[in-house]
């Protein structure tokens, strides 16, 4: 089985609901990464069509580099529905633009998959279910609304208290150089990797296509008012840990913390402390994505940012392979691992074991623990010591 192929949509029980996933003009590209999330990984939706009227007839595995998986990509809404044969159960929103706000046309085809009894999926920061509009659609059409970034009311919401320190096994939190650059495939590809090679590893989500995946714990962390984001995420690996008593956690990143424009990565390193860092670069990706006057920075760069910022470790360093090529892939493994002195590797090109391993190389008693059986916190390895 390829590396690929692991990351194929969860299709065996009949129980659950169908999806469209509309993604126009954007499939493939880096604001369709809610879309390009869900065809490689859902747990929580079986995925029928992607809706993009550029790349209708292609099968979106082939679009994504991967293997055909059998989801095709149609023109429109009613194509899906006709070449479905019946209704699917959900329309999800797959397209995560910057300003998070429904176009014109966009409302249109929303209030379409509406009238034809479809729930709604948005990850969106506009609320769909505050909105009067769909608010009567709603009722009228009898369909549920999901705003998978709408968070709790503030009374419930949790400021940090330092429980995180209960937690006892490793936590790995899988950050990056840059927005959409691969971090959540990295973290469900390490989970299932360690979890196949009888690890039990539990992964935290703090975006909205982790949550839309299935993702049982975990925040969508940029909707969260500030004060209360550190605290989100120790509660969310908290519940994970207590729940579960798993042999480590792995923690999904967002965006970059040296990124100007986000804090999320302050935000996960201190509220979940992670001992170890998993960064994530894409080596021919020069200009930040959406901010066209902001460089990304080198790997070393990041790095050093993080180790300083926080009480962790860098152990490894996955590549984006975007706009590569394999031989481009593999000279870059060799330069990094050469010039940070840790491992390299790219997640979905190379054996996941080579990712397992960054793993296992830090915390060399990890598979030897039995689960909740930790009475100290674990023992982290410096690498090149």
């Amino acid at each position: 089985m390829s590396p690929t192929q692991r990351l194929r949509p969860v299709r065996a029980s009949t129980h659950v609901p169908t999806a469209v996933i509309y993604c126009e003009a954007n499939f493939g590209g880096i604001d369709g990464k809610t879309a390009n999330g869900l065809v490689r990984q859902s747990d929580k939706y079986r995925i029928v069509s992607v809706i993009d009227s550029e790349k209708a007839g292609l099968d979106a595995g082939e679009v994504l580099g991967d293997a055909h998986n059998g989801i095709t990509i149609r023109r429109d809404l009613a194509e899906a529905v006709a070449v479905a044969q019946c209704t699917p159960d959900v329309f999800i929103f797959g397209i995560a633009p910057a300003g998070g706000l429904l176009s014109v046309h966009e409302r249109g085809v929303v209030l379409e998959a509406m009238s034809r009894g479809m729930d709604i999926v948005s990850g969106l920061h506009e609320f769909l279910g505050d909105d009067p509009v769909f608010i009567a659609a709603q009722a009228e059409h009898q369909v549920a609304i999901r705003d998978v970034r709408r968070p709790p009311d503030k009374r419930d919401l949790r400021l940090f208290d330092g429980s995180i320190a209960e937690v006892t096994c490793p936590r790995i939190a899988i950050l990056g150089t840059d927005c959409a650059i691969g971090k959540r495939t990295t973290a469900t590809l390490l989970t299932r990797a360690l979890n196949e090679r009888g690890m039990h590893a539990v992964m935290i989500a703090t975006g909205q296509t982790g949550l839309i995946q299935g993702a049982r714990y975990g925040v969508a962390l940029d909707a969260m008012p500030s004060q209360f984001c550190a605290g989100e995420v120790e509660g969310a690996v908290v519940s994970a840990f207590s729940a579960e008593h798993p042999d480590l956690i792995i923690i999904e990143g967002q965006s970059a913390l040296g990124h100007p424009a986000y804090l999320s990565s302050g935000f996960i390193l201190r509220g979940s402390q992670p001992q170890a860092v998993i960064l994530q670069h894409a080596p021919a990706r020069k200009i930040r994505c959406d901010f066209g006057g902001l460089p990304v920075p080198s790997p070393a760069v990041e790095i050093n940012l993080i180790e300083t910022f926080a009480d962790t470790q860098v152990i490894g360093l996955t590549i984006n392979h975007e706009g590569m090529t394999d031989a481009d892939v593999t000279a870059a493994i060799l330069m990094y691992e050469l010039e940070l002195g840790i491992p390299a590797t790219d997640a979905l090109t190379r054996p996941v074991g080579d990712l397992v391993e960054m793993v296992t190389r830090a915390f060399p008693d990890i598979g030897e623990v039995g689960r909740g059986q930790r009475d100290e916190g674990p023992e982290l390895r410096v690498l090149g010591a």
